[in-house]
């Protein structure tokens, strides 16, 4: 006895794999919807925790900048502190200056040299006077610049030949003279007389 299918077999088959492919796109599609929501999710953490840092930074960078106005406000308020006491210790040596002056002048002076004039000009004295002969004139410009303490850059500014009378007959031949000097001020000495180097770092050297 020969069965014969009259049922439509192969819509069936199309169906079934119809409905296969229709539940594997849809797994398909709903997988893609989990990966995709999962690295959406992983960066928006990654986005989240970047901008904490961001802003924990933006936070100490205020911070810090606020700390280094302070440091340059206090750097300026030492400054101008030292800018006082360096005028407070200028104006206490200068009160005694005109006397270290003269007695470094009345020993720097070799014999033959008389001085007229004596004028201070800021941190420079200008001298004029008379002296026996143009030697006489280097060895006060040696003696200036080497041996003074109080003085230093001895500059001959002019040096002209005069005559000046002795008596009635006789007239002698001088060197009117213009010179300038620098003004410095030693260096301080800390308790041992050592002179203390200004910038200078360990012992003290002595000068």
């Amino acid at each position: 006895m020969i069965l014969i299918n009259l049922l439509p077999h192969r819509e069936a088959a199309r169906k079934r794999q119809k409905d296969q492919f229709f539940t594997q796109l849809a797994l398909a599609a709903m997988l893609g919807g989990i990966i995709c929501g999962a690295v959406f999710t992983w960066y928006q953490g990654q986005i989240s925790t970047q901008e904490s840092r961001n802003s924990f930074l933006q936070q100490e960078i205020a911070r810090l900048e606020e700390e280094i106005k302070d440091i340059a406000g206090l750097q300026r308020e030492i400054a101008s502190l030292r800018a006082r006491q360096t005028a407070v210790e200028d104006l206490q040596a200068d009160r005694n200056l005109p006397v270290h002056l003269l007695d470094e002048l009345v020993s720097q002076l070799p014999d033959g040299i008389y001085l007229r004039t004596m004028k201070q000009e800021g941190q420079s004295v200008l001298l004029t006077g008379v002296a026996q002969s143009q030697e006489r004139v280097s060895e006060l410009l040696r003696n200036l610049g080497n041996q003074s303490p109080w003085l230093k850059r001895p500059e001959l500014i002019e040096i002209v030949a005069a005559s000046v009378p002795v008596n009635n007959r006789e007239q002698r031949r001088v060197s009117n003279f213009t010179v300038r000097v620098a003004l410095q001020r030693p260096a301080p000495k800390d308790a041992t007389g050592a002179a203390v180097v200004p910038g200078a770092t360990g012992t003290p050297g002595k000068v």
